[in-house]
């Protein structure tokens, strides 16, 4: 009977003994966490995506509470989370666009020359790699890791080409950082229509014709079309998007009129006048590309 007297009385001195060195560690290890994080928390969508720059959606409020990324940045959540997040933050919010991506090939499989039977993984990764799976090295590759990289089901492989729907993307940029070839820009929609470039091969124009059907040839019609509205650099037109406003935009669309090749259109949601004459069919297109392969990135030794 001693004995369990004894041994009960030790188990309660160390339970209390326990419990003052846990309050002590509670009160010297505390951290004091800003109730603005849990408050962004709950006004972000919660999607994880990556989209903002940030790991999750938790590291991106942290980053706003501590000011080092604007309120602006949830790509999902838009123009009306961006306001939530700032009043919570107390900082302002600037005036933004939504970034969209879009993709710089317009060829499908029947519009590229010699292309090879790949036979190895079918993944754009892998076939990047390997010489002379299509001639024209700029163009969509086709085997899809845009369209399985994206969490909102808003890029799909058709006949070699990938395409965006535009009512499903919300500019995370997931599609954008797997593209190997680096063909796939995020582009800031001062419209929910942008005109765009849709080709990223930068050859003289007998090479382009000799690797695929539709490729820009770098004539310079759209550049004198355009007024200045549009340069060609490196055999390939760009539109400058800082100073892109469409609201003033007729002489790019008087370039994209005179275009041999039609290289230059639209890109997002179709206008109601298009999709009456469209139908279900979505407008899609491509940017000037920065482009590269996965050789640029590897690291060689021995």
């Amino acid at each position: 009977m001693v004995i369990i007297l004894i041994a009960a009385v030790v188990m309660l001195v160390l339970a209390v003994l326990g419990a003052l060195i846990l309050g002590w560690a509670n009160r010297a290890f505390h951290v004091e966490v800003d109730p603005r994080i849990d408050q962004i928390n709950v006004a972000l969508p919660g999607a994880n995506c990556g989209g903002c720059g940030y790991v999750g959606c938790n590291d991106y409020a942290e980053a706003v509470v501590a000011g080092k990324a604007a309120p602006d940045k949830c790509t999902v959540g838009g123009a009306d989370v961006a306001k939530k997040v700032a009043e919570i933050a107390g900082v302002d919010v600037n005036p933004s666009w939504p970034f969209r991506p879009v993709v710089h090939c317009g060829a499908t499989y029947g519009q590229r020359k010699d292309r090879m039977d790949y036979r190895g993984e079918r993944t754009c990764a892998t076939a990047n790699l390997v010489n002379g799976v299509q001639a024209c090295t700029y163009g969509c590759l086709g085997f899809g890791d845009c369209e399985t990289a994206c969490p909102f089901d808003a890029i799909h492989v058709k006949n070699g080409l990938a395409k965006v729907d535009y009512d499903r993307c919300v500019g995370c940029g997931a599609c954008a950082r797997v593209c190997p070839r680096n063909i796939i820009s995020m582009v800031p929609f001062k419209a929910e229509r942008m005109l765009i470039i849709n080709c990223s091969n930068r050859d003289m124009g007998k090479e382009v014709r000799a690797v695929c059907e539709v490729g820009c040839i770098g004539c310079k019609a759209c550049e004198r079309a355009s007024g200045g509205a549009i340069k060609v650099e490196n055999n390939l037109p760009s539109i400058h998007y800082d100073s892109y406003d469409p609201n003033t935009m007729d002489a790019a669309i008087m370039a994209m009129e005179k275009c041999p090749m039609q290289r230059i259109l639209y890109a997002g949601k179709p206008s109601a006048a298009d999709a009456a004459k469209i139908g279900e069919e979505k407008i899609s297109g491509v940017v000037t590309a920065d482009f590269k392969t996965t050789v640029d990135d590897t690291s060689w030794r021995g």
